[in-house]
């Protein structure tokens, strides 16, 4: 080790200080001699711990995209389900719509307050029935949405179960 002296006064006996520690550092280090070989066991135990953490990644990047892939195939059925409910909703529309018009029709038509009256009592009697039916098909087609929404994440929620209690 180096003698203790005083504390150096100049700049430059300061990087005189330093260079030397530094120096008597240098030698200490070579003189240790880290020329050892490190032993077989460790080497094959640290490749082994590499290749099972490659592994890990590899099953849990593929895990990752199946998911993303689920997640995109849902919100395509979402898209799609959202389209088909806009179609029903503006079919739905037209039709009743149709239904007022030949309604007004055969209002025009009528000769008699009573023939108005008895016209006007079938036509909401069959709207009762025509709305009942249309909140039929808008149920129907909601449950179906719903169930091709959320099919492909249903499948890869078992697809991931399935894999990790085979791996248990």
């Amino acid at each position: 080790m180096a003698e203790t002296s005083e504390l150096p006064k100049t700049p430059t006996e300061v990087m005189e200080k330093v260079t030397e520690s530094i120096e008597t550092a240098a030698k200490e280090v070579d003189a240790l001699k880290f020329d050892a070989e490190v032993p077989e066991s460790v080497r094959s135990m640290a490749e082994t711990t590499i290749n099972q953490t490659r592994e890990a990644y590899e099953r849990g990047k593929e895990a990752l995209d199946e998911s993303i892939d689920a997640l995109e195939r849902s919100f395509d059925a979402a898209g799609h389900g959202a389209t088909a409910f806009n179609r029903k909703l503006i079919d739905i529309a037209q039709r009743n719509l149709n239904s007022s018009f030949d309604f007004a029709k055969s209002l025009a038509g009528a000769k008699t307050l009573a023939e108005v009256v008895g016209l006007q009592s079938a036509y909401i009697r069959s709207q009762f029935e025509v709305f009942a039916g249309q909140a039929t098909e808008i149920q129907e087609l909601t449950k179906k949405i719903a169930s091709d929404t959320s099919e492909p994440l249903k499948d890869q929620m078992s697809k991931s179960f399935e894999a990790v209690s085979k791996k248990a």
